[in-house]
């Protein structure tokens, strides 16, 4: 991925959403099961991305109000994460199930 703003990810993301939103309808009035899976496929990938382009858009707000030691740090963590949206969403996934394993535990 190229080096967008979240606000570009967030573009992109509806984009992808109504091309996938179209390419379904397409498949479901051709009566093509490909076509539509696809779209679906698409429709689900924009989603994806605007949830994180909003998700990257309220942690910078969390870091503005963070005390003032912890802020570059922070930062620092919200540019790795627009650098590597995919390694960062597999190491919070990871962390999730890592929680929720240990909080059946108990």
């Amino acid at each position: 991925m190229t080096d967008q703003t979240v606000t570009d990810q967030r573009i992109e993301g509806a984009r992808e959403k109504t091309v996938g939103k179209a390419r379904a309808a397409l498949g479901r009035l051709t009566g093509d099961r490909k076509t539509q899976v696809e779209g679906h496929l698409t429709e689900y990938s924009g989603k994806a991305r605007d949830a994180y382009g909003r998700v990257i858009d309220g942690l910078d707000g969390l870091v503005e109000k963070a005390p003032t030691q912890y802020q570059g740090k922070a930062r620092q963590g919200l540019d790795f994460a627009r650098r590597k949206p995919l390694l960062t969403t597999g190491v919070i996934a990871g962390l999730a199930v890592l929680l929720g394993a240990l909080g059946r535990r108990r």
